[in-house]
């Protein structure tokens, strides 16, 4: 594909780490392109990938300084380009026979209009909910991004409902990454908390499992966990808790947990324990030897998913 990174023109890194999960074969990222990095640390600049403008600052101020020494572009073009990719390569996955995280995301994206808070763990379904849920409000998902911090996203969707008491805020999580600090429900339930808890359980650390799969000749160590039922936690908590295992029932259970206004709900989905996050770099590789593109899911039986929930007007205000 034409517009990938190896064909930026200028590339601007703010607080960026450059790690390998985003530059790929560094000594080929954006090899083209002149680098600007703005970052308060002057030790994270030039530590992985060479720069031509380095600027050790606070990102606040350093932007309030350098809006004042360009002027608005007119990006109606690049958006467009934009919009021809996301048509030409849009998001896509297989059916299976079990019951799909993508599918599980979509369908909260569907039943919330796109406008809940949505608070993440780390891991696979981490980057789903980036991937497939259709966020039609800013500032609304809070993630920790490459740190790694598994077990985040139910402390950070509890601190979500009390800085926003009247907004829908859900935890979309992982059955390993949400045990490492399951024992929140206590905090949630005590304070009479709505917020809504979705576990794709698929009995794994998933991105381990997909890299031993892909990459270490299936070699499993330590990446399969013990089953957990989820619901009888909850319920041991005081949480509505509810499983589900059918495609058909997933619509439903979600519209029951939106029903529920005075505690939080646990929703176990069992999903498909061998799905893979696509696409991926991987070790070693460039963006040009990215694994999993729409062209290989799509000769795969991959079926296309293209936007179906757009923002309405006073969300495509906020959104600029």
């Amino acid at each position: 594909m034409p517009e990938r990174p190896a064909s930026q023109d200028l590339l601007i890194g703010i607080g960026a780490r450059f790690d390998d999960r985003v530059t790929g074969k560094p000594d080929e990222f954006a090899k083209r392109a002149k680098k600007i990095h703005i970052d308060v640390d002057p030790s994270s600049i030039n530590k992985t990938v060479v720069v031509d403008y380095p600027i050790v600052g606070d990102v606040k101020r350093v932007l309030q300084e350098l809006n004042r020494l360009v002027k608005p572009l007119d990006t109606r073009e690049w958006l467009a380009t934009i919009e021809e990719m996301r048509r030409k390569y849009p998001l896509t996955y297989r059916e299976k026979k079990k019951l799909l995280p993508q599918f599980v995301i979509q369908q909260i994206s569907e039943v919330t209009k796109g406008t809940a808070v949505v608070a993440t763990g780390v891991g696979q379904h981490q980057m789903w909910v980036a991937q497939f849920y259709q966020f039609n409000t800013p500032r609304s998902i809070i993630t920790s991004g490459g740190l790694g911090t598994m077990g985040f996203g139910l402390p950070a969707a509890i601190g979500a409902q009390f800085g926003r008491p009247d907004a829908v805020v859900w935890d979309i999580d992982g059955d390993g990454s949400f045990q490492m600090t399951a024992q929140e429900l206590a905090t949630a339930a005590r304070h009479h908390l709505p917020i809504k808890v979705a576990i794709m359980n698929n009995q794994h650390h998933g991105m381990v499992r997909q890299w031993q799969d892909l990459f270490y000749e299936g070699r499993h160590a330590q990446s399969r966990l013990n089953p957990v039922d989820f619901v009888k936690l909850a319920e041991a908590y005081g949480c509505a808790g509810i499983r589900v295992e059918q495609k058909a029932d997933v619509r439903r259970a979600i519209e029951r947990a939106m029903s529920v206004h005075d505690r939080p709900t646990v929703l176990e989905f069992m999903v498909e324990e061998a799905e893979n996050c696509w696409p991926m770099i991987a070790p070693g590789k460039s963006h040009d030897q990215m694994l999993g593109t729409y062209e290989a899911l799509k000769q795969e039986g991959g079926i296309p998913q293209h936007r179906h929930a757009e923002p309405d007007e006073e969300a495509k205000l906020s959104l600029g």
